[in-house]
């Protein structure tokens, strides 16, 4: 299985549960969210834009994936917190098989900004993403127990110190809404993005 085979198996609406571990803090926290994965073609725009962003030759990606997300976290404060928003990437391989490469990503997992990340398929199949910032590392790992369930664990480390450790849960609960999100109405990549406090690949 390549990366592109892999975020195809996410197609979907998705119902994700999470803890959050706040190490500096020793607490943890935990919320939801519902999401919709939309795997895109290597011919589609919004693929084509963000090479083009990254100033990476379109023609060397191999698809990518339209997500939006609606979530909430234990510790928010009425009106004061959005988990909602929506992002595109695309898959630019290292080789034919596909199965490591860049992620260009419209927004990164710990910092809302355009990034390019690293991905990689391991040897238990689980997809690996691991993306550095000016201030920040990020890895994130995701792979399917089953068909219908999906599971993550993530890093979030702040060159300070500081840092999280995620783990979610997610179920399928509705694999034919992909095909009703509309392609014409997803953001474009130079368009400014809602600025979500959650901001992972998959959104949550």
């Amino acid at each position: 299985m390549n990366a592109l085979e892999f975020f195809q198996r996410s197609a979907g609406t998705w119902r994700s549960q999470r803890t959050t571990h706040h190490l500096a803090f020793r607490r943890a926290e935990k919320g939801g969210s519902e999401i919709i994965v939309n795997p895109l073609d290597a011919n589609d725009p919004k693929v084509i834009e963000i090479c083009q962003m990254h100033e990476i030759e379109p023609t060397t990606a191999i698809g990518g994936a339209y997500v939006k997300w609606d979530g909430t976290m234990a510790w928010d404060k009425e009106d004061d917190e959005n988990h909602s928003g929506e992002t595109v990437f695309a898959l630019v391989p290292d080789d034919e098989t596909g199965r490591k490469g860049k992620l260009l990503r419209e927004r990164g997992y710990a910092e809302i900004m355009p990034v390019i990340g690293r991905y990689e398929i391991d040897n238990e199949e689980a997809l690996v993403l691991i993306t550095e910032y000016p201030s920040m590392s990020s890895y994130e790992r995701f792979w399917f127990p089953t068909p219908n369930v999906r599971m993550r664990a993530s890093t979030v480390k702040r060159f300070g110190g500081f840092s999280t450790a995620t783990f979610c849960t997610e179920e399928l609960i509705n694999a034919e809404d992909v095909a009703e999100v509309n392609v014409d109405n997803q953001p474009s990549a130079n368009q400014s993005p809602k600025q979500p406090a959650i901001a992972s690949v998959f959104g949550w």
